[in-house]
């Protein structure tokens, strides 16, 4: 076989793999995630965005809270909380601004898609969040455990409670979600795989959960698990919109229709006067429901019905999602 006949068959099986790679749109073998990025880059950017988003934009959005406001209690005033998470949600968007950046990508690659905004992941996302927190207060309720008692709110404070809570735990959930599962789980996962970052990630997203009053591990450990639960949504969706929508969902029903600690919080501005009684394990005692042992069975149903909505597909996520392929 001559040169010329050896370049042209080269040539061949080249062009024959790059049309294969597109065909199931996957990146050849020889192409690293995230163009190329080492494993020690990806966690080295990570942790330095978590350092500015977690630790230093916080640290001066409080001090700022504090000089307009005076001395307060972020995690008992909604209104306070609201301002803090807000303000900690817009410094992160510009921080992940300025990564899409300098990686000459776009930000919604990293899980909140414009065309996402209110659409039919969020809402299935809120129905079914607001449907776990209802099935986990009544079962306590089942065993004994939960008592509605009576209104705390009268006539339009309901309606203005309610609507605090609402926008609260809606910048709660964009802001957590993007925190942990956004531009971190889409550079940490392109260095050393989807569901290693998820894990670490949702480790972490328990672990600072503890700085709660009142939180416990077996509630930090609850909480671990609805970071796995939140990154799967994410792996089956292609975006974070079903999760911020189950987020919100579920701690609006908690705090405020229900009544209870969430994540050892009591919130001002509940519905009613609910009381927890019972044992530890069926109650969540200070933590709440999610320290209840009902809660890791809710956790599992939910982890079924996202299953049942998305089922696995065998190509790959839409490009421009930052999600590797299931």
């Amino acid at each position: 076989m001559d040169q010329e006949t050896e370049q042209f068959d080269k040539t061949e099986r080249e062009q024959g793999e790059s049309t294969s790679a597109a065909r199931t749109g996957r990146p050849m073998a020889t192409l690293s995630p995230i163009e190329g990025r080492s494993r020690v880059r990806s966690l080295v950017s990570v942790v330095i965005f978590l350092v500015i988003v977690y630790e230093l934009g916080p640290a001066i959005i409080v001090e700022v809270a504090l000089a307009l406001f005076g001395p307060f209690r972020i995690n008992e005033s909604p209104a306070m909380l609201l301002f803090v998470e807000a303000a900690n949600f817009v410094f992160l968007l510009g921080v992940t601004a300025a990564m899409a950046l300098l990686e000459s990508r776009h930000i919604g690659e990293y899980g909140l898609p414009a065309q996402g905004i209110l659409g039919r992941n969020f809402w299935l996302g809120a129905l079914f969040g607001l449907a776990e927190i209802s099935v986990l207060v009544g079962l306590i309720e089942a065993f004994g455990g939960y008592s509605f008692g009576t209104l705390a709110l009268r006539g339009s404070d309901i309606l203005r409670w309610g609507v605090v809570h609402l926008l609260l735990f809606l910048v709660v959930g964009l802001y957590e979600e993007s925190l942990f599962r956004g531009y971190a789980q889409f550079t940490l996962g392109g260095g050393i795989g989807f569901w290693p970052a998820a894990i670490l990630l949702a480790a972490g997203f328990g672990y600072v959960h503890l700085n709660n009053r009142n939180e416990d591990w077996i509630g930090a450990v609850s909480v671990a698990i609805v970071g796995l639960l939140f990154a799967f949504t994410l792996r089956r969706t292609g975006n974070l919109w079903y999760a911020v929508g189950l987020h919100a969902s579920f701690d609006w029903g908690e705090t405020f229709l229900y009544s209870v600690p969430d994540s050892g919080i009591m919130m001002q501005g509940h519905l009613s006067n609910a009381v927890l009684h019972g044992p530890k394990w069926l109650t969540g005692g200070s933590v709440g429901p999610e320290g209840s042992v009902f809660c890791f069975l809710t956790m599992g149903l939910q982890f079924l019905v996202v299953m049942l909505l998305f089922p696995k597909k065998r190509t790959e996520q839409p490009a421009g999602l930052g999600v590797p392929a299931n």
